[in-house]
């Protein structure tokens, strides 16, 4: 009777005031959490959201540095090849570039999406959403890049083109002279950044702040 009357408690609540579990799905009144806390799921342990500081100035700082970083990440030479006296230089970009020459178009677009379009777009939308946060203009803009940038999280797979880079590294080493360029110390660097903004960037507080619900975010 006792869990019958609880649900019918919070089928009265307003939606706004509710949360529910990514793991069990258990339907809870949404706490209210200080500057560091965080809330699991009283069922399954999860961790529901964590209420960090100055979520607004620390994500569009690593956005900014990430965009600084996709350009040389995709233009500069990931690595040189010496192999029987001719040389080749490599970056994405000339990788896309070669599949399409050699009759793989689809490949080569599947490849410029997921290495290179999408992760661009997704740093874009995080950009002008963290904008419209700080400045507190075009809500309802930010709320739909942020929906889009959800639909595209799974579609940037930098990961998966670092790791095809490294199989090859470890392949040639032994048929040819392979020396590490700039490209691939950047593309590094914007991969390992990306994270730590997936990790900053918490999204409870960001669907809050689009609403104004939350002043911590950019505090």
């Amino acid at each position: 009777m006792s869990d019958a009357a609880d649900a019918g408690e919070l089928s009265e609540m307003p939606l706004e005031a509710l949360t529910a579990c990514h793991e069990c799905d258990l339907l809870m009144l949404k706490p209210e959490l200080q500057l560091g806390e965080s809330a699991h799921c009283p069922r399954c342990g999860f961790e529901l959201y964590m209420s960090r500081p100055k979520v607004v100035k620390r994500s569009m700082a690593l956005v900014i540095a990430a965009l600084l970083l996709y350009f040389p990440a995709n233009f500069l030479p990931i690595m040189e090849l010496s192999l029987l006296g001719q040389n080749s230089t490599d970056t994405v970009w000339s990788g896309v570039h070669a599949l399409y020459d050699s009759g793989m178009q689809g490949v080569a677009v599947v490849v410029f999406l997921a290495s290179m379009a999408v992760p661009l777009l997704k740093l874009l939308c995080q950009f002008l959403v963290l904008l419209s946060i700080q400045f507190k203009f075009g809500r309802s803009y930010g709320l739909l890049l942020y929906r889009i940038y959800h639909h595209m999280r799974e579609w940037g797979m930098l990961e998966v083109y670092l790791m095809g880079t490294l199989v090859s590294v470890v392949k040639l080493i032994g048929l040819a002279d392979i020396t590490l360029g700039v490209g691939l110390a950047c593309f590094v660097s914007l991969l390992l950044v990306q994270v730590w903004l997936e990790v900053t960037m918490t999204p409870h507080q960001i669907w809050e702040a689009l609403s104004g619900e939350d002043d911590h975010a950019r505090h």
